[in-house]
């Protein structure tokens, strides 16, 4: 049996134990109000664009709050937003590091987050540190494999780098066609692998990208975009590739107005298809055709004033709007 010197001693215990937890709970409660208070400010200012003071707020946030997962992700976007890519000075590259930092941290409490994921790659990117990156990139694809909008994000990540590593090359083009194949019915899959092929350099293929633009007009063949797109991509590569024979060249321009008059039929008041009706008359019918040069241009110009008509027409538009939204 317990004494009554040893029962005192319990009481004694429990009580200073009930203290205890009572005074730490209240410390953590006061902790918790501190650290939420510092970490509104640091949104507000973050907001706001003011890094460097949001930076502060973040950390005094952290010091009260070692868990708050939120502070070490904005803290490390706030050192990202302050980086200078391409800037290797001592101070610039402090930035970068103490970006990483947070950011890693923040993916460690949360390694399922795609916004802390897709940001320690774009950072990794930024510093040209390519492996870190594309891990990154692919974990992004690993977590959400049927949001289709991923693969564009990492096809447009190793297009960056394709024109230093040629193997890259082939993996932009997987990731666009990955996205096809998940949904082989929605036209902007086409479009993005046929922006894709007309940018690559120092030549773009055409013909790929051309087939892509055909194959989005089949599925949505009411889209002047969709014309006048083919219609830029045709006068594009018989401007730029002075050396193929002329009929071919002449065969190009003629498809390029097909497409760029389909456009205006479909949206008569779409005036980019006119300032390229225009530059294929002006720049390539004139060139490759001179006894016929004076009509082409001629027809060159009447492109150009219905372009400057309907953009002028646009503005006005839009001004009135602007007004009316004014009014409300």
């Amino acid at each position: 049996m317990v004494n009554k010197r040893g029962r005192l001693a319990i009481v004694i215990w429990l009580a200073l134990s009930v203290i205890f937890f009572l005074t730490s709970c209240q410390k953590l409660k006061v902790n918790y109000i501190k650290a939420n208070y510092h970490f509104n400010r640091a949104n507000a200012l973050f907001t706001d664009g003011q890094y460097r003071r949001a930076i502060k707020e973040y950390e005094e946030a952290i010091k009260y709050n070692p868990n708050l997962i939120e502070a070490y992700r904005f803290a490390g976007e706030a050192y990202k937003n302050l980086f200078r890519p391409g800037d290797d000075r001592p101070d610039n590259m402090e930035k970068a590091e103490k970006a990483l930092e947070y950011l890693n941290k923040a993916y460690e409490f949360n390694p399922n987050s795609k916004e802390i994921i897709f940001s320690l790659g774009d950072m990794y990117d930024k510093l040209k540190r390519f492996e870190e990156a594309e891990k990154f990139y692919l974990k992004i694809l690993e977590l959400e494999p049927g949001n289709m909008n991923n693969y564009y994000v990492v096809a447009e990540f190793y297009k960056r780098y394709a024109a230093e590593k040629e193997e890259l090359r082939a993996k932009a083009e997987s990731m666009y066609l990955r996205r096809i194949e998940a949904d082989p019915e929605n036209p902007q899959g086409y479009a993005y692998l046929a922006n894709y092929y007309e940018l690559i350099q120092p030549i773009p293929e055409f013909d790929k990208a051309n087939e892509n633009w055909e194959r989005r007009i089949s599925l949505d063949p009411e889209n002047a975009e969709a014309y006048y797109a083919k219609g830029v991509n045709r006068w594009a590569k018989a401007y730029r590739l002075p050396q193929l024979p002329l009929e071919e060249r002449l065969r190009l321009a003629n498809e390029s107005i097909k497409a760029l008059l389909k456009a205006t039929e479909l949206d008569p008041e779409y005036p980019e298809p006119y300032a390229y009706l225009s530059v294929v008359y002006k720049s390539v019918l004139a060139k490759l055709e001179p006894e016929k040069e004076a009509r082409y241009n001629a027809e060159g110009d009447r492109y150009a004033e219905k372009f400057q008509e309907l953009r002028k027409r646009q503005a006005e538009r839009k001004k009135l709007e602007e007004e009316l939204k004014k009014i409300k």
